[in-house]
């Protein structure tokens, strides 16, 4: 039996495993799922008393290639005369990667091999026994096939979007998708000869996860923010030899991540939290210092105004998980108290159930979707008082893209449940896990230590402030606010207030004070008083960095007793970019009476004949 023609049916077994999106010209497949392909034969029909094929398939690199010891099997039916369509099963655990797919038949006692070509494999969200399975065909078509998401920045009450372009379908990103894998094997096992890790999406996630991050100095490399698609950082790094890119931020790294599990098939999407909390020391409590003139302080602590991260879905049999869920994996790596790190996988339930010892990191995400927020005043570097405390302000909002659409989704709600149940976790982190001081202590100490975190609000001193915006202010406009300030006593009050505004970064950085003022303000039992206050842009614009995020604060001067402060964060919105494309036929038209409006009175004018036919040709076909 001599084998001729093998087609290997690249077009139709795409379309069938939802891999058409990267082309038709390659055998991509998923697991799980049959693919099949037809063989014909140039003397003969097969004959199954005297005919037999086996299969192999190799996956590795060259120097390190094996066999899959998966259970894989085939079949086959007679398709045409001298012609065999063959149907191979790659199972639901084979491990993902590029494979050679070879083919030995023996006949008559005759045995000979070929080689049919290469294929790729990947995980199966349509399969029902593969980890990431995910039942819901409009959650598939938002988290594995959509190439085009948004990513949410700004503060938690102005919150601002920008376009992300994936791009997993890209030529040339799967092929680099997987060298990721090859570069990052050696992270959990040192060697990748098997390649048996890459049939879990847990250890998968693990690898990339530790992949992507990078330092971010940005002396030399291109700015964070002028990233908007994954396609060209991942292409740099490729082409450059696999060295670093330079350079990212919290955004781009969990997008590139989102990028690379949706190519490989495992459901991604990239989460914004704003308030999020990084601090050394404590991981509790975020401490902001300020003076004086409300300046903040460059200090340890540091209050990202917002953070993003990635959550891919899978069950997570390292956990007895039998059904497929939102699992934290953020590629930024954070400071803590034995350096920096990065977090995940996490199932996300088990941080809002304070489970902590149940996986990996996970005391980390907690303690910063739930830490609290201390406000200092320094005087003279010396003496610190503690002014404003408030118990909630961390991790107050996440959210992520919605299915089919571009509004945001709110799954706060996955992450941390309400206030009430607050005491109950930080009771719980106070074990040896996160602040070793507390693993024997007694109820009434931990009790002591809970209540001295409280401080007086506002309405506590008799006054109620806050800052409100009078505008949305774009690029170029003043910014304004109205200061709103009530006292709640029956007896007067007069206090003088420090008002500042500086420029902060998204990741708490305080920048340069811009501006500063001082107000007396006297308010009768019970008033309540609206002060405008107006920066305008000249005063901010030469100091606006990338982020477009401006902090004013308004503390009172603490030789009037009484310490207090309001705050605001305000964004700088960018002037939009609108781009209409004109009607083709109507600017054709307008074109016409143009040109035809130039050279009619010009017709009258021309001296010789040759001039005068040349503008008559002209005119016949203009009309």
């Amino acid at each position: 039996l001599l084998l001729g023609e093998v087609d290997l049916n690249c077009p139709s077994n795409c379309q069938i495993h939802n891999t058409h999106f990267f082309g038709t010209d390659r055998q991509i497949i998923r697991r799980g799922q049959a693919f099949s392909f037809y063989a014909r034969f140039q003397n003969r029909e097969w004959d199954d008393a005297v005919d037999q094929a086996v299969f192999t398939v190799e996956t590795g690199s060259s120097a390190d290639r094996c066999l899959d010891q998966t259970c894989w099997s085939a079949s086959y039916k007679i398709h045409q005369p001298k012609c065999i369509n063959i149907s191979v099963f790659p199972p639901s655990n084979a491990c993902i990667g590029r494979y050679i797919l070879n083919m030995q038949i023996t006949s008559c006692g005759h045995t000979y091999q070929r080689c049919l070509g290469d294929f790729y494999v990947l995980f199966n969200p349509w399969c029902a026994d593969d980890p990431v399975y995910m039942d819901n065909q409009a959650h598939r078509e938002e988290y594995i096939l959509n190439e085009h998401g948004i990513l949410y920045e700004g503060v938690h009450k102005h919150i601002t979007s920008r376009p992300w372009h994936f791009g997993q379908f890209e030529d040339g990103i799967l092929d680099i998708c997987l060298k990721i894998l090859d570069m990052g094997a050696s992270y959990h096992h040192g060697s990748d000869r098997d390649h048996c890790w890459r049939n879990d999406p847990v250890h998968v996630s693990m690898v990339v996860n530790h992949m992507i991050p990078e330092n971010n100095d940005y002396l030399k490399g291109t700015k964070p923010f002028s990233w908007n698609g994954s396609v060209p950082i991942l292409q740099q790094w490729y082409n450059g030899r696999c060295r670093p890119v330079r350079y990212g931020y919290c955004g781009s790294l969990a997008s590139v991540m989102c990028t690379v599990m949706r190519c490989l098939g495992i459901p991604s999407r990239v989460v914004t939290s704003f308030c999020f909390p990084c601090s050394i020391e404590n991981p509790l409590g975020i401490n902001e210092i300020f003076d004086c003139t409300g300046k903040n302080l460059c200090g340890k602590d540091k209050l990202w105004r917002y953070h993003c991260w990635n959550e891919s879905w899978m069950s997570r049999r390292d956990l007895n998980q039998c059904c497929g869920d939102w699992q934290c994996l953020d590629p930024t790596p954070l400071e803590t108290g034995r350096g920096s790190s990065c977090s995940g996988p996490t199932w996300v339930r088990s941080i809002r159930e304070g489970e902590l010892d149940l996986d990996y990191d996970g005391h980390h995400i907690f303690s910063r979707v739930n830490s609290n927020y201390v406000g200092w005043l320094s005087q003279n570097n010396a003496k610190k008082t503690k002014f404003f405390c408030d118990t909630w302000p961390c991790g107050q909002h996440l959210i992520t893209k919605s299915v089919g659409s571009e509004q945001f989704e709110d799954i706060t709600g996955s992450y941390k449940y309400e206030l009430v149940f607050l005491n109950v976790f930080l009771r719980y982190l106070f074990s040896s896990m996160i602040h070793p001081g507390y693993c024997n202590a007694s109820n009434c100490h931990i009790d002591r230590e809970l209540s001295s975190l409280k401080n007086p609000f506002l309405s506590d001193s008799g006054i109620n402030m806050r800052l409100k915006m009078a505008n949305c202010p774009m690029y170029g406009e003043d910014v304004q606010l109205h200061w709103l300030l009530e006292n709640l006593r029956n007896e007067n009050k007069t206090l003088k207030f420090n008002l500042c505004a500086q420029i902060i970064t998204y990741s708490g950085c305080p920048m340069d004070q811009f501006w500063k003022d001082s107000v007396n303000v006297s308010l009768g039992p019970r008033e309540v008083k609206k002060i405008p206050l107006c920066i305008s842009y000249s005063q901010y614009g030469p100091y606006l960095c990338d982020h477009n995020i401006m902090k004013v604060v308004a503390v009172s001067d603490p030789e009037c007793g009484e310490v207090l402060m309001v705050s605001r964060d305000i964004v700088i919105n960018r002037p939009p970019v609108i781009v209409k494309v004109k009607n083709f036929n109507c600017g054709i038209c307008e074109l016409r009476n143009r040109l035809r409006d130039f050279y009619w009175p010009r017709l009258w004018y021309n001296a010789n004949k040759l001039e005068i036919l040349s503008s008559f040709l002209l005119l016949y076909f203009l009309f």
